[in-house]
C-alpha cells in the first residue's frame, strides 16, 4: 500500500501485496467458457478495430496523443474505445498486455474494472426500489444490524458517499491483514468490521467522502431484501437484461480469458508486481467485478440514460451533488466531470473508464493494465483528459486527485 491514505477519489481502495503465493482459482478456460454460452452478438456490435469516419487527421491526433500519454505515464497496455454518432468510432489497443512475454494488447480482453463495480450494485439497489421493496431513505439499520449511527444513516447516503462510516481500507489493522496473505477471501462481514470500529467521520449527509464501507452495505441490503446473493441478483437483474455476457462477478481469483496480466507498485517494497490473480474478495460489491471493452460500451449508455430503470428512479440517480473536488459531482453510484456521466476503476494492476456524454451521445471506455500513478496522477485520468481534449473540447474529462 501506498504511503497515503487517500491516494485517489474514486478508487477501489488499492491495497495488495508484494509477494503472491500460487493461488488455487477457478479455471480460467472454465469461466470464460461460461461467458461464452452467454454470448450472442449483438447487431449493433462494433467491429473491434473500427476506427471507421473520424477522418485521418484526427485519428492521426489520437493515435499521437493516446501514444504519447501511455508512454510517458509508462502505461504497458491500453485499449480505447470511443463512440461519436454521425461522426464515427475509434478504437485501438496499444502496447502490451504481458510485460513478460510482450504479447501485445488486444480489444477483446477481460480486465478488473474495480470500482466501476459501483454502478451494478447501485443499479441493482435501484431496481429493488423500482420493484417498491426498498425505499432509498430506509435506515441502514432497517437491514443491516450492528451499523454505527446506523438509524440515521440512509441508503441514498450510502450511494451518495455521505454516510460518516469510516472507509474499511484505511484501518491498519486490514492494511496489515490483506498484505500479510493476499490470496485470502475476505467476507463483506469481515471487511466491514475493520471500520465499525472507528468513530464515524461526519454527521450523515454532511459532507462527501468515497468509502467502499458503503457500497459493501448496499450489497448486503440486496442480500436480504432479494433472498438471493448480491452476485446471483446482479446478474439476474442487472448483467442479463443489459445484455452483459462478458461481464462477471468473481467469488474468488478467477480471472477468464483472454485476459491483460495488470501490474502494480502499490506492494510492501513499493516495488512493480504483477498482481493479475490478487484476490479481489475485499472489494466484493464495491469493486470485485471484471468485464471487456464490448460490454462496456453497452453499460455505459445503459447507467447514464437510465434504460433498466423507471425515469423516476433514473432522477434519483443523476441528482449530482458537490465533492469538495472541483469539476467532480457525485450521485448514485455514478459521477459527473465535464459533462461526462459514469465511473472510473482502480484495483492494483488495472483501471478503466466508462462514460457518456449525453449531449453528443458519445461513449468513451478506457481500460488499462496497470493502476501505478503518474507524478501523482491516475493513469486512466490522463488518458481520458488527452482524448476528450481533443474530440469533445468543451466537454473535457477532467476528475482532479484528491489532496494527500
Amino acid at each position: 500500500m501506498r504511503r497515503t491514505s487517500s491516494r485517489r477519489l474514486f478508487a477501489a481502495a488499492l491495497l495488495a501485496a508484494s509477494v503472491l503465493a500460487p493461488m488455487a482459482a477457478t479455471p480460467a478456460t472454465a469461466v470464460h467458457a461460461a461467458a461464452a454460452d452467454r454470448y450472442v452478438k449483438d447487431k449493433d456490435e462494433c467491429p473491434p478495430d473500427a476506427r471507421d469516419g473520424l477522418g485521418s487527421e484526427l485519428t492521426a491526433r489520437l493515435d499521437k496523443a493516446v501514444e504519447d500519454v501511455r508512454q510517458e505515464a509508462g502505461i504497458p497496455g491500453l485499449v480505447v474505445g470511443l463512440w461519436m454518432p454521425g461522426k464515427g468510432n475509434y478504437v485501438r489497443a496499444t502496447g502490451v498486455a504481458d510485460k513478460v512475454t510482450r504479447e501485445p494488447m488486444s480489444t477483446d480482453l477481460f480486465v478488473r474494472i474495480g470500482s466501476e463495480t459501483k454502478t451494478f450494485t447501485v443499479t441493482a439497489l435501484l431496481k429493488l426500489v423500482d420493484d417498491r421493496r426498498i425505499r432509498l431513505d430506509d435506515p441502514i439499520s432497517a437491514y443491516v444490524k450492528g451499523v454505527p449511527n446506523g438509524r440515521r444513516i440512509t441508503l441514498r447516503h450510502l450511494a451518495e458517499m455521505r454516510s460518516g462510516l469510516f472507509p474499511y481500507t484505511e484501518d491498519p489493522d486490514f492494511v496489515q491483514d490483506l498484505l500479510s496473505d493476499p490470496s485470502r477471501s475476505f467476507t463483506p462481514r469481515e471487511v466491514l468490521a475493520y471500520g465499525f470500529k472507528h468513530p464515524n467521520t461526519f454527521a450523515p449527509g454532511a459532507e462527501f467522502q468515497y468509502s467502499n464501507s458503503n457500497l459493501v452495505l448496499l450489497g448486503l441490503v440486496i442480500e436480504k431484501v432479494s433472498g438471493m446473493s448480491a452476485v446471483d441478483f446482479i446478474d439476474k437483474r442487472v448483467l442479463r437484461p443489459a445484455r452483459l455476457r462478458h461481464t462477471l462477478f468473481p467469488t474468488g481469483p478467477e480471472f477468464p480469458e483472454p485476459h491483460a496480466r495488470g501490474y502494480t507498485n502499490q506492494t510492501l517494497s513499493g516495488e512493480v508486481e504483477d498482481a493479475t490473480d490478487w484476490n479481489p474478495s475485499w472489494a466484493w460489491t464495491a469493486g470485485a467485478m471484471i468485464s471487456n471493452l464490448h460490454d462496456l460500451r453497452r453499460w455505459a449508455r445503459i447507467v447514464a440514460t437510465g434504460t433498466l430503470l423507471s425515469p423516476e428512479t433514473q432522477r434519483q440517480r443523476l441528482r449530482m451533488l458537490p465533492t469538495g473536488y472541483p469539476g467532480t459531482s457525485y450521485g448514485l453510484g455514478i459521477f459527473e466531470s465535464g459533462g461526462w456521466i459514469g465511473h472510473n476503476g482502480s484495483i492494483p494492476g488495472y483501471e478503466s473508464v466508462t462514460v457518456y456524454l449525453p449531449s453528443k451521445k458519445a461513449t468513451l471506455v478506457l481500460l488499462l493494465n496497470t493502476d501505478i500513478t503518474h507524478e501523482g496522477q491516475e493513469p486512466s485520468s490522463l488518458v481520458a483528459r488527452a482524448i476528450t481534449e481533443i474530440v469533445t473540447p468543451d466537454n473535457v474529462y477532467d476528475r482532479p486527485v484528491p489532496l494527500r
